[in-house]
C-alpha cells in the first residue's frame, strides 16, 4: 500500500526517491547524517538493513552511537520495546521519542505439536474458550509479542484472559522444546523462527495473525477463523524527544526513501520480514491505538495494575 508522506509545512522539503538531486537548477540541500542504533540486540539485524539501504540510497548513516559529525540519532525499536515500558512503569515511546516511520514486522503463527489433537483452528479455540487454564500455551517471555497474541485471541474468542496458562522462555528453541516435550499444547512465535519445525513435520501451523494467508503456510488468517485480530512484532524507527522540524523532516526522507528501494525490499525477503511502512502523522496516530491495544491485553492477562486489584507486574499463570 502506498504510503503517504509527511514533511514539515514551510520547510520546503519534498520527497525524494533515490538519484534525484535537484530541483530545476536548484542545488539540492546536503542531506543530514544519521547515526542508527537498536533498543534491543535483537534488532540489530533491522539497524544493519537500514544502514545499507540508506547509504545505496545516498544517504550518510553509521550504526556507531553518534555517527558522523552532527549527526541525527535514530533508534530502532519494536512492540517488545513498548510493552516492556509498560509493564515495567516507565514512560513510554510517545512520551520519549519523536516517531518517525514503521519499518517491518514478523507474522506469528500459532503452531501444535504434529500429533496434536487440535486437527485446526477451530478445534483449538473451542477448547481454549471452554478451558483455557487446561489449554498450555508457550512462546517467548511474558508480556512480549507471543503473549500478547494469546492473549488478543482469547479476547477474540470470549473466553478468560487471566485464565489464560502462558508459559514464556527466553527463546523459540525454549518453547519448541516445551511444545514438543508434551508441556504445552500449543506455541505462538514469529514465523521465520518456526518454519523450519514447519518444514520438517515436527509441527502444524494452526493459523498466522496476518491479515491474509502467508505463501508456503497451510494454515488460515486468524481473522479468517473468525478472530478479529491483524497482528505483527513490529519495529519503527523513532528520533530523541525534542527534534527538530527540519531533523524530523530529513529522518521522514531517510525512512521512506528506504521503505521504497530495491535493496530493503530484497533483504525484506531475504530475512522473512513483512515490510509494513506507515510514516509520519500516520504512524503517530496508529503507535497511540497500538499502546492502547497493547495495554489493555496486559490489563487482561493480569500483568498490569487496574483499580480494585492488586497485581503489580506479577500476576499471570507464566512460570
Amino acid at each position: 500500500m502506498r504510503r503517504r508522506h509527511f514533511f514539515a509545512l514551510g520547510l520546503g522539503v519534498a520527497a525524494c526517491a533515490a538519484g534525484c538531486g535537484t530541483e530545476r537548477g536548484v542545488p539540492a540541500r546536503p542531506r543530514q547524517p544519521f547515526s542508527v542504533t537498536a533498543a534491543t540486540d535483537r534488532l540489530e539485524g533491522v539497524v544493519q538493513a537500514l544502514v545499507r539501504a540508506g547509504g545505496r540510497a545516498g544517504f550518510t548513516v553509521s550504526a556507531r552511537p553518534g555517527g558522523p559529525g552532527a549527526a541525527t540519532p535514530i533508534t530502532v525499536t519494536g512492540l517488545s520495546v513498548l510493552a516492556a515500558a509498560e509493564l515495567n512503569g516507565r514512560p513510554g515511546l510517545l512520551d520519549t521519542t519523536t516517531p518517525l516511520a514503521r519499518l517491518v514486522g514478523d507474522v506469528e503463527v500459532v503452531v501444535v505439536p504434529a500429533n496434536s489433537r487440535f486437527k485446526d483452528f477451530d478445534e483449538f479455540g473451542a477448547h481454549l474458550l471452554a478451558r483455557p487454564e487446561q489449554t498450555l500455551l508457550a512462546g517467548g517471555p511474558q508480556g512480549e509479542p507471543d503473549h500478547l497474541l494469546f492473549g488478543l485471541i482469547a479476547r477474540g474468542l470470549g473466553a478468560d484472559t487471566r485464565r489464560v496458562d502462558y508459559t514464556g522462555y527466553p527463546s523459540a528453541v525454549g518453547a519448541a522444546t516445551a511444545l514438543l516435550g508434551g508441556r504445552a499444547a500449543a506455541a505462538a512465535g514469529t514465523l521465520p523462527d518456526w518454519r523450519g519445525s514447519i518444514r520438517m513435520g515436527l509441527v502444524r501451523p494452526l493459523a498466522v495473525s496476518s491479515a491474509r494467508r502467508v505463501e508456503g503456510i497451510d494454515a488460515p488468517s486468524l481473522l479468517e477463523s473468525g478472530v478479529r485480530v491483524d497482528f505483527a512484532d513490529w519495529c519503527a524507527a523513532v528520533g530523541p524527544t525534542g527534534m527538530t522540524e527540519e531533523s524530523r523532516a530529513s529522518a521522514l526522507e531517510l525512512c521512506e526513501t528506504v521503505a521504497d528501494s530495491a535493496a530493503w525490499q530484497t533483504t525484506c525477503r531475504v530475512r522473512g520480514w513483512s515490510s509494513i511502512p506507515l510514516a509520519g502523522d500516520d504512524f503517530k496516530v496508529w503507535l497511540g491505538s497500538e499502546v492502547g491495544r497493547t495495554k489493555a491485553v496486559l490489563r487482561d492477562l493480569g500483568l498490569l495494575n487496574t483499580p480494585g486489584t492488586t497485581c503489580w507486574g506479577s500476576c499471570g499463570n507464566g512460570h
